[in-house]
């Protein structure tokens, strides 16, 4: 999960403030190819301990990395959130 800079999504005739980005990998061929799954979310009720927890989900689908991304991407969490936001024109903070 990362903190992306504040951006408004329309919900269910709201508007809603997403402010961290999730995601995870559902499909990896190991050799072209990576889809990641995100979420657009708002932040929950944290703790010192634990400061971001995940509220509401406000948005989410799929992004794909493939051709020199994917030969380039060195499997690291953070270039793969750096590849989902610029892909969803987002900036992670």
């Amino acid at each position: 999960m990362k903190q992306i800079e504040p951006i408004s999504i329309w919900k269910n005739g709201e508007s809603f403030e997403a402010n961290l980005l999730n995601a995870y990998i559902i499909n990896d061929n190991l050799a072209t190819s990576c889809t990641f799954y995100y979420s657009l979310c708002s932040s929950g009720e944290g703790t010192e301990a634990l400061p971001l927890v995940i509220g509401q989900t406000l948005a989410d689908g799929n992004v794909t990395m493939s051709g020199q991304s994917y030969i380039d991407w060195d499997n690291s969490n953070d270039a793969a959130y750096a590849y989902i936001a610029e892909k969803l024109n987002l900036t992670i903070i």
